[in-house]
């Protein structure tokens, strides 16, 4: 249902609703973090994939588990280390003495919530091992394509300050996530109530005890992508979308700008946000809204700009500012 204002008001058991309520089940178990919980419902909406980066401790792993837990879908972990295989994230042929074959056994990569745990810990050609399941959602095993499971979303982490024995991700791989969240450290008084909370008996390794539970399954999920499909897109705003990815190509403080897949992904980006704060169509501020965390990781500065400390963000928020907004 529609109002006469284009706003579609939710019913008590609409999909927007189950979504919403994963804020306050996420709550129970994570402190702050609000634009990353935010970010991540966007990229399932969009069937996209995130980067999460954040200085340890910042609840990086117990986001995507408390996560995984509120929308009942199937979690696995990954840790990345130097000598990870390919085969040890998408599985392997193994042969069967019982039968003199060779059967495959899946690997971690056949779940629902993938947390590939610092990413760049691993050598190009594992981190290349995610790119088919990322993009195709499949694995292709000795010849033989095999689909993912639905949804599917790979959402990585990576330490920003720490780059001995790391192997930072391509541009090709970066553009392949949906978005870059960045985990800031918390305020004084949201680390005073991690405090208090961890003093009071909670247990990260049970969400359970902490009173999280199922509030979304992959039905609402699903139903929520068909009415985000719905949301409609006038030609200005698609517009203003190109124009300001287009200003990134031509920025004197950027070598690399945003490639017509990142247009895309704005858009697509923006339209989930348009529908999660309860619009049927997009306005500038959707846009405007997304573009940090769509765009960050899609530039790649020059050197003289990283030497002035300037970042992409700046960059971006620049463009923001200047780029001409459609009325």
């Amino acid at each position: 249902m529609t109002s006469p204002t284009g706003t579609a008001e939710p019913t008590p058991s609409s999909p927007r609703t189950a979504l919403e309520a994963l804020r306050g089940e996420i709550g129970k178990a994570v402190v702050g973090q609000d634009a990353a919980v935010t970010g991540l419902v966007v990229a399932l909406l969009c069937k996209g994939h995130v980067l999460l980066e954040g200085v340890p401790g910042v609840a990086k792993t117990l986001l995507v588990k408390t996560l995984a837990t509120a929308l009942e879908l199937d979690t696995k972990r990954v840790q990345f280390t130097p000598d990870l295989m390919p085969s040890d994230i998408t599985g392997s042929l193994v042969y069967d003495t019982r039968t003199a074959e060779f059967s495959f056994q899946a690997g971690p990569v056949f779940t629902n919530l993938l947390l590939a745990d610092e990413i760049n810990r691993t050598p190009p050609k594992t981190q290349a091992s995610l790119l088919e399941a990322m993009e195709e959602r499949q694995v292709s095993v000795d010849g033989t394509p095999r689909p993912l499971p639905e949804p599917f979303l790979v959402a990585a982490t990576q330490n920003p300050v720490e780059y001995e024995g790391t192997y930072p991700l391509p541009e090709a791989q970066l553009d392949r996530f949906l978005l870059k969240l960045t985990l800031p450290l918390p305020s004084r008084e949201q680390e005073i109530d991690v405090l208090n909370r961890h003093a009071a008996g909670f247990d990260p390794r049970d969400l359970g005890a902490a009173g999280v539970r199922t509030v979304a399954g992959p039905g609402e999920l699903a139903a929520a992508r068909e009415e985000v499909a719905k949301v409609t897109v006038s030609p200005e705003i698609s517009g203003y979308v190109v124009d300001l990815c287009r200003a990134t190509r031509t920025s004197p403080s950027l070598a690399l700008g945003v490639s017509p897949r990142g247009a895309k992904a704005l858009l697509s980006t923006a339209r989930a946000w348009a529908w999660l704060s309860g619009r049927a169509f997009v306005v500038p501020d959707d846009v405007k809204a997304l573009a940090l965390p769509t765009l960050r990781h899609r530039v790649r500065l020059r050197p003289e700009s990283e030497m002035e400390g300037i970042s992409a963000d700046t960059v971006i928020s620049g463009l923001l500012a200047h780029v001409p907004v459609p009325r």
